[in-house]
């Protein structure tokens, strides 16, 4: 079976009404990824070219790029997120546990949901043993936090024919890397039903800023009317709209206002329910056990 033969297609329109908790309409989660560089492999993405075009490792001026981020932008986004009260989802590379422990404590401690997001950051498909990979960011998240993720990012949302099956042996029930819908989808496996939960490549800073380059308010705009939309269309039937940040991104001085003004617009209407990625699932998992009952 094709691996897009196992999510059919399913129009918006066609999707059952879903009651979202407290009689609200909209959910919008956040997540916040924490990732480890390592200084002696190449950069997973980078925001200086090579000098005179030849790659250089230590890449310094790349890594360092990174690491700003982990050591003050991080901490700017932290602020942001928990003086407003915000459920965050971090996906976390299992590495950051003892990298970057300062870092993961934060999250334990104001009760962010823990989601696997790789061993160390890298493309999936590249991996040699992606099964010992998947297991050990399970092994490292439980021995942090004492609980298993329940659920998973894969690192530049890159997967292979077996990356869903090998998730859901590994406990793992919610996936976002599937940007294909504004509600959730089930998805079978030899181990029982994965679910697709609404990640973005729209309101994700790396696209806005690191890819397409916009200025700093770009997200803060493009945030505004995605939000308006979805609100809108969720008058008839729930909607979920996703913010995906990175610490060296939008945690730097120029654009951390952003940002916040757009977790205080989000914030400041009537209907919305902030969630994490595990929430949203079993939120998902209710409702179609009450439609299908």
């Amino acid at each position: 079976m094709r691996l897009t033969d196992r999510i059919p297609y399913q129009a918006i329109v066609d999707r059952p009404a879903l009651k979202l908790p407290g009689d609200k309409r909209m959910a919008v989660w956040v997540i916040c990824n924490v990732e480890e560089w390592q200084i002696e492999r190449a950069m997973p993405r980078t925001v200086l070219s090579p000098p005179m075009g030849q790659p250089l490792l230590p890449d310094v001026p790349n890594w360092s790029w990174h690491e700003y981020g982990m050591r003050s932008g991080f901490w700017r986004q932290y602020k942001a997120l928990t003086g407003r009260g915000i459920p965050t989802t971090m996906a976390i590379n299992g590495s950051v546990c003892t990298a970057y422990p300062r870092v993961a404590r934060a999250g334990l401690e104001a009760g962010w949901e823990f989601m696997g997001h790789g061993f160390v950051q890298g493309p999936t498909h590249k991996l040699e043993d992606q099964a010992g990979a998947i297991a050990a960011t399970v092994e490292a998240i439980i021995e942090f936090t004492g609980s298993a993720p329940r659920s998973w990012e894969c690192p530049g949302l890159t997967e292979t024919d077996e990356t869903l099956d090998l998730l859901r042996q590994n406990g793992i029930e919610y996936v976002a890397d599937w940007v294909i819908d504004d509600l959730p989808q089930d998805v079978d496996t030899p181990y029982g039903t994965i679910t697709t939960i609404p990640y973005t490549v729209e309101t994700n800073d790396i696209a806005v800023y690191a890819l397409q380059q916009h200025r700093s308010d770009e997200l803060l705009r493009r945030g505004i009317d995605q939000f308006d939309r979805l609100y809108q269309e969720s008058a008839e039937n729930a909607r979920v709209m996703a913010i995906s940040i990175h610490p060296y991104i939008t945690g730097v001085p120029h654009r951390i206002r952003y940002l916040e003004e757009l977790l205080d617009y989000v914030g400041g209407h009537d209907g919305v329910c902030w969630m994490t990625a595990s929430e949203l699932g079993d939120w998902y998992r209710r409702e179609m056990d009450r439609i299908n009952a």
